[in-house]
């Protein structure tokens, strides 16, 4: 059977009392603070954390809610979060909505039942509805990546506006004019990303082509259906961009099945350096999030609620993106 705190007891000789107060953090005199310890190791006492997060009413567990596991950007926001969480003590307890609103829903309140300290949520919807059991429940809430229109939460991301903005310049500067972007109409990052692409246009006082503009909801599928139209329009476009990775890995797939290369034939433009974009040739041209940065501020924000209970109002802080060039843009005559 498992060691028990008595059994620790009778090992140190030390009172029920003494013990508890060490395992719950408060302070002890030093020599009985090392025959505790001398007795946890040697009895392998495993604390119950539970059990302790209920006298304290502070689990260290700190809920994250992706939008779609299976999305590339999510994995490595997901490996910075639990990351930065470890440093101050405190585990993850992921849940994924597969890019179902009424599935975020469920595992909002999922988490709310299990009690974590504060949650982390990459959203589907952009309706702040769904949050509202942990608002009752006095449980802190950081969006990253993609905020929400109805509420005011704290959130980090970047500024996705100007982020597109930036990219259909650098087409524009190599004189395109027949630009394209496949984006998500229906997420957040998309619609503002196809707000930067229209400002862009109308900068430059280009035409805005409505049949240049694809969407759906970001993903692969998305990526490849909308690019395979886009080549076989009567009009087709000289460049396109495409507004996050994994729709950037679908319109890549579909160029290399068609007749076409880029740049030859058309030129690209994406988000986010990840693992492929690395491998491939011609290498791409990239607009880069500070993926780390952004989650080690979604941390410490969300700390700072837990301990400070949401005294201070909701911020939202953009961080600014970079530009990795690549060999996927040519210049137009």
């Amino acid at each position: 059977m498992p060691a028990t705190m008595r059994d620790v007891k009778d090992k140190t000789g030390l009172s029920l009392a003494t013990i508890s107060k060490y395992l719950n953090g408060g302070n002890v005199l030093p020599e009985n603070k090392i025959l505790i310890e001398n007795a946890i190791k040697e009895l392998n006492y495993q604390v119950n954390e539970i059990a302790r997060g209920l006298v304290k009413q502070q689990t260290k567990i700190v809920g994250v809610m992706v939008h779609d596991i299976e999305c590339y950007f999510s994995g490595k926001l997901l490996h910075y979060i639990g990351r930065d969480l470890r440093k101050y003590g405190y585990g993850m307890m992921i849940c994924d909505s597969g890019n179902d609103e009424e599935v975020e829903v469920q595992n909002l309140e999922f988490l709310v039942s299990r009690k974590v300290d504060g949650i982390i949520v990459l959203p589907v919807s952009m309706d702040g509805g769904f949050m509202k059991p942990a608002k009752q429940a006095g449980i802190p809430i950081v969006l990253v990546d993609r905020t929400v229109q109805d509420e005011e939460v704290d959130c980090v991301g970047i500024d996705n506006k100007t982020a597109a903005f930036k990219a259909v310049e650098i087409l524009i500067k190599n004189h395109h004019k027949d630009i394209a972007i496949i984006a998500s109409d229906v997420e957040y990052t998309g619609v503002e990303r196809i707000k930067g692409y229209k400002e862009a246009m109308r900068k430059a006082g280009l035409e805005i082509n409505q049949e240049y503009i694809k969407t759906g909801r970001h993903s692969t599928e998305l990526g490849y259906t909308m690019m395979k139209e886009l080549i076989n329009s009567p009009r087709r476009p000289t460049a396109v961009l495409m507004a996050n990775y994994d729709t950037m890995l679908g319109g890549v797939l579909a160029v290399n099945e068609s007749e076409l290369s880029y740049p030859k034939d058309i030129s690209l433009i994406g988000f986010d350096s990840l693992l492929v974009s690395g491998l491939v040739q011609p290498s791409w041209y990239m607009v880069i999030q500070p993926m780390e940065k952004i989650c080690k501020k979604a941390v410490e924000l969300l700390l700072r609620r837990i301990e400070k209970k949401n005294e201070e109002e909701p911020v939202k802080i953009w961080f600014g993106t970079k530009m990795q060039k690549g060999e996927s843009i040519r210049v137009m005559e």
